[in-house]
């Protein structure tokens, strides 16, 4: 008879913990993953608004650098330097939003799995 099945039949609370513990494991990957992809929605959306913002000051400018009569303004720079900011912090957005996860996700997961598996097949018998 295969460990396996003398071991649910003698001692069945040690499967029940080991099913517990990896519901235990998959709730902290799945933490660990959900909060990645929180950080990264987060960075998209300051991207995003970055974006929008710029764009919005753009018009803003050309609409007041086409209705300006042509005369001497001190401060002319002032129309195109002001979109740069919020166009600065959508690009680092958009960085930071691309860059590949530091956390693996579900990797935990993924090595108790394959531990798991390879103690069976030493115990399956030939």
């Amino acid at each position: 008879m295969h460990p396996l099945l003398v071991l649910l039949a003698t001692r069945p609370q040690l499967l029940v913990d080991h099913a517990q513990a990896y519901a235990a494991l998959c709730q902290e990957d799945f933490g660990l993953a959900r909060s990645a992809w929180l950080k990264q929605l987060v960075w998209q959306a300051v991207a995003w608004c970055g974006l929008i913002t710029a764009v919005v000051l753009g018009g803003v400018a050309v609409m007041l650098w086409a209705v300006t009569p042509q005369m001497p303004i001190h401060a002319v720079w002032a129309l195109w330097v002001t979109p740069l900011l919020p166009l600065a912090i959508a690009v680092l957005g958009f960085v930071l939003a691309s860059q590949k996860n530091q956390t693996q996700a579900f990797s935990n997961l993924s090595r108790q799995i394959n531990a798991d598996l390879a103690m069976l097949r030493a115990l399956d018998p030939p």
